[in-house]
């Protein structure tokens, strides 16, 4: 059977496993950001901020990759999401896009002779990236759980409600939770890759210290957006696409859909896992489970969030301008042309496998970048 002949509501659940997959590997990717704010904390010199900037440099272009891969997939699947979220609260995703953009800047001038920026500048840029940048996207996506102040009119329209375009998500703290989750995931993560990819003793005790400190402010706000998102009232859609609040809406998901609690469960015990593994024997390759459990667990919130007949983008002005995977799709003829396309996500996965084999191969050390013909970032 050919995408061609499968229910509009096949394509659209198989297009959201696809956004749920991308999205997984893009949080996971970004342990480039939390690296990027341990560089003053894992370095005692130049030499060892080198190193570290250099670690992560040869990694930060696959997560725009998956960014992108990730961005396209929903413009294209979900266009009514893109225009309302991105053509409505336009200023925090402007601001998150500044924070990627100074980071490309950064890799490409941080060493670059007389720039008239200067060293620093460039390594505060790096910093705003991975603390800032991460904060904003855990709000953005927290908003799929709390909801945003837009209404669609009868043309499908955005009209956001609220002057501050996006920015008033700040303003509910419980959207903090996520954000604050994500910074302190992506810093274990960073210090998890930093174990596997540099032979540099004094950097990777310092890295070990790193995962000990992050990892119980992690757990304080997981469990934290966790216990909020079970216990809080979600958006249910009936077969005729009517949205209503139900009390524990994304608990009732999980229990409906054991199959994504199970993958969640998974994710979180493999970080955990992966975490006890480098903090107690030292281990240098924990960040290939650490970030298979990432992955797994970002695409179990996001399934519980998109699926069992829920809202995963609501409305807190207008109910019924919620969006569903439903009604927020593109048409038949679409998705199943983009599901033909989708057979070469395998390829692009298997491109970044390929990279990160070839780039951490051997790992970086001391000697290689006082090497006079080494080519640092």
């Amino acid at each position: 059977m050919g995408f061609g002949e499968l229910e509009l509501l096949t394509l659209q659940q198989y297009w959201w496993i696809i956004i749920a997959l991308l999205g997984g590997l893009f949080v996971f990717i970004m342990f480039v950001q939390g690296g990027q704010t341990l560089i003053d904390t894992l370095s005692d010199d130049e030499t060892e901020k080198t190193m570290l900037i250099n670690a992560i440099g040869r990694k930060w272009e696959l997560g725009f990759t998956t960014l992108v891969l990730f961005g396209g997939a929903l413009f294209a699947a979900f266009p009514l999401f893109y225009s309302t979220s991105f053509g409505g609260a336009y200023w925090v995703w402007l601001a998150i896009l500044f924070c990627f953009i100074i980071q490309a800047v950064s890799y490409e001038y941080r060493t670059k002779p007389d720039n008239f920026l200067g060293q620093k500048v460039y390594e505060s840029f790096l910093k705003i990236n991975g603390s800032v940048g991460v904060f904003l996207l855990g709000v953005a996506i927290s908003t799929f759980f709390s909801g945003a102040e837009f209404v669609l009119d009868s043309n499908r329209f955005v009209e956001w409600q609220n002057p501050l375009r996006g920015l008033e998500a700040l303003a509910n703290p419980y959207n903090y939770l996520l954000g604050f989750a994500l910074v302190f995931l992506a810093r274990i993560s960073g210090a998890l890759y930093y174990l596997s990819s540099i032979d540099h003793e004094p950097i990777r005790d310092k890295a070990v210290v790193s995962i000990r400190f992050n990892m119980p402010l992690f757990l304080l706000f997981f469990l934290s957006f966790m216990g909020w998102i079970l216990t809080k009232d979600g958006y249910a859609v009936s077969a005729s696409g009517v949205v209503t609040i139900e009390s524990y809406k994304y608990l009732h998901n999980f229990l409906d859909m054991p199959f994504v609690l199970i993958m969640f469960i998974a994710g979180v015990v493999m970080v955990i896992f992966a975490v006890f593994s480098a903090v107690v024997y030292r281990k240098t390759c924990c960040i290939k489970t650490g970030g298979a459990g990432i992955v797994l667990t970002v695409m179990a919130i996001l399934l519980n969030v998109g699926f069992n007949g829920t809202a995963y983008y609501p409305s807190t002005s207008d109910l019924q301008s919620s969006l569903t995977i439903v009604n927020s799709s593109g048409s038949h003829y679409t998705l199943t042309a983009m599901s033909y396309a989708s057979l070469m996500v395998p390829f692009v996965l298997g491109y970044i496998a390929l990279a990160w084999y070839s780039m951490d191969r051997v790992r970086i050390t001391k000697e290689e970048i006082e090497s006079p013909d080494a080519h640092n970032y």
